[in-house]
């Protein structure tokens, strides 16, 4: 990726989330920028926020009343929102789940390039990262180099809990305790 690229991102990232912040939606920062946030590598293809199930369209609206190019995408989970060419998905459900109001317990108030804004906490963020593995999309590249630069802001027990029904996920977290990035969690069970 171009360093113009990452700036166009992280632009838009900005242009959205002082957006959001102007209104009284509970709303986050999450996935791969996220984790950049956190001290993770940059992201490659697009920024994400998530926002109240019960609430996406109000957040939709007030991208769009904002000037924003909001498009609605095939998938029923999100809407994403272009600043110039850069994409930002705006997500309503998360694997699968819609998300409540209560996922945003979980946020800390970072600043992220300039700007003051909830970011979700690393042990949400590495929980939605291993429950969407699954058999079409289990690359390991992209949550090896995020759970080793976020790892000592984890809860590992509360991920294990939380991932427990995902066996892509409890085969990662075998992996990650074994390449030593977990330290011996006992909520990390691993194969036989």
């Amino acid at each position: 990726m171009t360093e113009d690229v990452r700036r166009r991102l992280r632009e838009a990232l900005k242009v959205v989330a002082v957006a959001l912040k102007e209104s009284d939606l509970p709303f986050a920062l999450t996935g791969g920028y996220a984790v950049w946030a956190r001290g993770g590598p940059e992201p490659e293809h697009d920024v994400d926020f998530l926002v109240p199930e019960v609430d996406e369209s109000r957040a939709e609206q007030l991208l769009r009343d904002r000037g924003l190019e909001v498009v609605r995408p095939p998938e029923d989970w999100l809407f994403k929102v272009f600043v110039d060419d850069a994409m930002v998905d705006v997500l309503f459900r998360a694997n699968g789940e819609p998300v409540p109001r209560s996922r945003f317990d979980d946020v800390d108030e970072l600043e992220v390039e300039s700007v003051r804004m909830p970011v979700m906490g690393a042990t949400s963020l590495l929980s939605d990262k291993l429950n969407a593995l699954d058999e079409r999309a289990c690359d390991l590249a992209k949550v090896l180099p995020a759970a080793r630069a976020v790892r000592e802001q984890v809860d590992w027990d509360a991920v294990a809990r939380a991932t427990e029904h995902n066996d892509f996920a409890v085969a990662t977290l075998f992996l990650l305790e074994r390449l030593g990035v977990v330290e011996g969690s006992r909520a990390v069970d691993g194969p036989p």
